[in-house]
């Protein structure tokens, strides 16, 4: 059966009962029979963390959301109060390349199709926001321009939630009293800065401050311009209420999963909200939550920006590979990943070994090697991975977390119980958050990604510049960069070396409390391939959806 027939057939217990595992009873906010929103308030327990991560993957993914679920249905099966903690899916890759975000055959979050597309309205509240903030601006210097802005230095930009390249360069106010045409650009709605402040303020007071703080322009005299310059925080915060609070779904095994906001992380920082970690800790024992793309991206932003402004301290990091994603790093062509090569799978472990480096050396924390199974993976390669894991001390488990059975799941389970309660939390920062941007970027770029050093654009200098002087270099470091290799070129796969990464911009996003450096070409507007996901879709008049992952 397809994902989406697979999650039909399941059936699920009405939300309450799910609720009640949590210890939430009548304050729940029901979206329906299998959906709710939570109120936002905390239990006494202080779960343990368990990040799942990734190698670098292939355009369609690597399964770390699959393996999320089947492990925390596994842990659940041990008889442990665990729960999950993940992202939100974005319309841009449900209608995309990669399709939906809730996992795979029988290790589902449902209901999917919910879920993969409006879900609970989140997205469309921070694209809202977002840009209503974006009319309040042009409205401003329409109305005579009392702050001064300078149209040519506006900062914060309008949001969608769907790929689309035909808005990453566009001008707005043509026309006659339309206001002062200027150039704009669209970002998607996961990369916007509304996204990040969601996921990462504390409390709605928190987030309301977040907003008035975020510096939308320069005026003629190139000092900033914030939100709370234009009174437009409370206007935002009414949009935003609601969204604020986390969402509650299940699994197709009716393990709870708090689904709160979803970033990016090669063009955002990729985790889900505090907010529903930190609650989602407070009602388990342990947690299961994700970052976006390889350990390189998603991983190192958990670590060094939602860890450090959440006060989270994870226990232990599951690694997840595929032994195609290890034969496209050996070098070989995206279309021929199904046929058995087992020397470029070992050719290709350099990758993984490059994360687990990531892991234990830089970041302190024990860690366990997931091959994600494929009906494709032979028995040679999947013993020579496991092989060559067991000379380095590495823990591996090989799942098929897909599957009915979910073969190997119980021994991940177990073995990743075994871990949070046998080491220590040695767990620690990549850098000190007070040193200089470009110190930060460098410790990033050498440390995690391998690079023997770090260029900067004559731009980006000045944008470094501009940020030390007004003080708002004091942030910790997003870096937005392609997902498929470790340096800024995604062509250049495997573990490379000798190569430098180039920093072409410098954003500060003073709401979200970051600073973003973009390397290489990303663009923060994906488009849509030649045959992208939606072109497969189809809804019958009883509205059963078809081709929706």
């Amino acid at each position: 059966m397809t994902d989406i027939e697979i999650a039909r057939s399941a059936k699920l217990k009405k939300i309450k009962k799910i609720a009640k595992k949590l210890k939430f009873k009548d304050d729940i906010i029901y979206y329906g029979m299998y959906k709710a929103k939570l109120p936002i308030r905390y239990g006494k327990k202080h779960g343990k963390v368990i990040l799942v991560t990734a190698i670098n993957p292939t355009k369609l993914g690597i399964g770390k959301t699959t393996v999320s679920i089947g492990l925390a249905d596994a842990m659940k099966k041990l008889g442990k109060k665990v729960c999950l903690a993940l992202r939100e899916p974005s319309l841009g890759p449900v209608f995309g390349v990669k399709g939906g975000a809730t996992g795979g055959g029988y290790s589902q979050i449902a209901p999917m199709e919910d879920i993969n597309l409006h879900f609970n309205g989140d997205f469309h509240a921070i694209t809202s926001a977002n840009n209503l903030l974006c009319s309040m601006i042009d409205n401003h210097i329409f109305q005579g321009n009392e702050l001064g802005i300078d149209p040519e230095k506006i900062l914060f930009h309008r949001c969608l939630d769907l790929n689309d390249r035909a808005l990453r360069q566009v001008t707005v106010a043509e026309g006659i009293k339309n206001g002062v045409a200027r150039p704009e650009q669209f970002t998607i709605t996961a990369a916007s800065e509304i996204m990040a402040i969601m996921c990462l303020a504390t409390d709605f007071n928190d987030l309301k401050n977040r907003l008035a703080n975020i510096m939308v322009a320069l005026n003629y005299k190139s000092e900033p311009v914030y939100a709370r310059d234009l009174h437009a925080e409370e206007g935002m915060a009414i949009l935003l209420k609601d969204a604020l609070m986390p969402n509650l779904v299940q699994t197709l095994c009716h393990t709870p999963a708090i689904v709160h906001m979803g970033p990016f992380a090669n063009i955002a920082h990729g985790c889900n909200s505090i907010i529903a970690t930190k609650m989602a800790q407070s009602y388990a024992d342990y947690v299961v939550t994700e970052a976006g793309f390889g350990a390189d991206l998603g991983a190192e932003k958990f670590f060094d920006v939602k860890c450090r402004i959440g006060d989270i301290k994870p226990s232990a990091v599951v690694l997840v590979v595929t032994v195609g994603a290890l034969k496209l790093h050996g070098g070989i062509a995206f279309k021929q990943l199904s046929k058995p090569n087992p020397e470029a799978v070992k050719k290709g472990m350099d990758n993984l070994y490059a994360h687990i480096n990531t892991i234990f050396n830089e970041f302190k924390l024990p860690l366990i090697v997931v091959v994600n199974k494929y009906k494709t993976d032979t028995f040679e390669e999947l013993q020579m991975i496991q092989s060559e894991l067991d000379k380095s001390d590495v823990i591996s488990v090989v799942c098929d977390v897909y599957g009915k059975e979910k073969i190997g799941t119980d021994i991940l389970a177990k073995k990743v119980v075994e871990v949070c309660d046998r080491f220590s939390n040695q767990f620690k920062y990549l850098y000190d958050v007070n040193a200089t941007i470009k110190s930060k970027i460098k410790e990033i770029a050498t440390r995690v990604y391998g690079a023997r050093g770090v260029k900067f654009t004559e731009e980006a200098n000045k944008q470094i510049e501009f940020l030390t002087k007004k003080h708002l270099d004091k942030l910790p470091i997003v870096i937005a960069k392609t997902q498929y290799s470790l340096s800024d070129n995604a062509k250049l796969l495997n573990r490379p070396k000798d190569f430098y990464i180039t920093i072409n911009e410098v954003q500060v996003k003073t709401g979200a409390g970051f600073i973003v450096a973009i390397a290489g070409n990303m663009l923060l507007m994906p488009g849509l391939n030649k045959t992208p996901n939606v072109i497969n879709m189809h809804i019958d008049e009883n509205y059963n959806i078809e081709g929706l992952f």
